[in-house]
């Protein structure tokens, strides 16, 4: 459910989550949004060294930090917008257009050279049909495709266990994101565990799907980190993954969308909103930085939001779904 289905498609919900970050974030958990082409990516990529962060490094700290989260419509393009505003973190889709036209490492480095960190977005447990791999996929390893997504038409969930899907989509995608100086990735959709039919799942319950995306979100932290040690890998959404071995040490950090008010101005009070916020603390509470985003407009809930945030030591954004513009931070 990335912003460029916002727009091609009928807008739901997008998915995005705070950041608390101590100065430079520790390194445990895991991602981006950026795909070599499929022909080339069963071989492993060189991808070279990142050059080291900028200085000074930026400062997120849980009261009073600030992220950006912008997924299409960068003005004319560009990243000059994102590069002088305030937020110490930014979030921008792997590829300017959600296509094959990536970021350039210079794009990125100027981004940087302030003192943010940018990370990268891309779903790991679903696939859009104008994404490059798509044709690809659908041509030569269809049976990877599995039910499309009700909610966002265009979209599939995917065997994300296969290691096909490791091979032609994932593992492209980290390494664009390393070539092109990203800080880390931004990992949208593993809520595919949830959502995939089970028809499609050859076999496996919920548990082991559960089990089989904090395994693919741990392999993404490990190959990332075995390139660069400070790439940060943070996951949005299913706080609930933390109960899965090896996955809470493999991220660094936590996203989540619509903790307090959903899209849009409307408090989030069923029972699986306090869930997911319990969760988030006890992430919080193991060291790992909160990116929380609420989807809201009305000055009272912006407000309202805001303070949540301070109360629970969350880095916050409070924005709209299309994700098209960068939102003030909080006040």
């Amino acid at each position: 459910m990335s912003p460029a289905r916002v727009s091609l498609l009928v807008v739901t919900a997008v998915a995005v989550v705070a950041v608390v970050v101590l100065g430079i974030v520790q390194a445990t958990r895991p991602v981006g949004r950026s795909a070599a082409p499929v022909a080339a990516s069963t071989a492993p990529s060189a991808v070279p060294s990142r050059s080291p962060s900028p200085s000074p490094s930026p400062s997120l700290s849980p009261q009073g930090g600030s992220w950006a989260y912008q997924l299409q419509d960068y003005p004319r393009g560009r990243l000059d917008q994102l590069a002088a505003g305030p937020a110490g973190l930014v979030v921008i889709d792997l590829a300017r257009d959600a296509d094959t036209g990536y970021f350039s490492a210079a794009e990125i480095d100027r981004v940087r050279a302030n003192g943010k960190r940018v990370l990268a977005y891309f779903e790991i447990g679903s696939i859009e049909d104008f994404r490059p791999e798509y044709p690809v996929l659908r041509r030569d390893a269809a049976d990877l495709i599995a039910n499309e997504w009700a909610d966002w038409p265009g979209e599939y969930f995917v065997r994300y266990w296969d290691q096909r899907w490791w091979d032609r989509v994932v593992r492209p995608r980290v390494d664009q994101a390393l070539r092109a100086g990203f800080d880390g990735v931004y990992l949208d959709t593993p809520l595919a565990y949830e959502e995939i039919d089970l028809a499609a799942a050859q076999g496996r319950d919920r548990d082991a799907l559960a089990r089989a995306m904090a395994g693919l979100i741990t392999r993404i932290s490990r190959y990332a980190k075995d390139r660069s040690p400070d790439f940060l890998i943070v996951p949005q959404n299913s706080p609930e993954l933390r109960h899965q071995p090896g996955y809470t040490a493999a991220i660094d950090g936590i996203a989540m969308e619509e903790l307090f008010f959903q899209a849009t101005d409307q408090r989030c009070t069923e029972d699986y909103c306090a869930e997911n916020l319990a969760e988030t603390r006890a992430l919080r509470d193991a060291g790992k930085f909160v990116l929380s985003v609420d989807y809201a407009t009305r000055p009272a809930d912006v407000r309202a939001a805001c303070a949540r945030y301070r109360a629970e030591n969350f880095t916050g954004t409070v924005t709209v779904v299309d994700l098209d513009r960068t939102a003030p931070p909080c006040p």
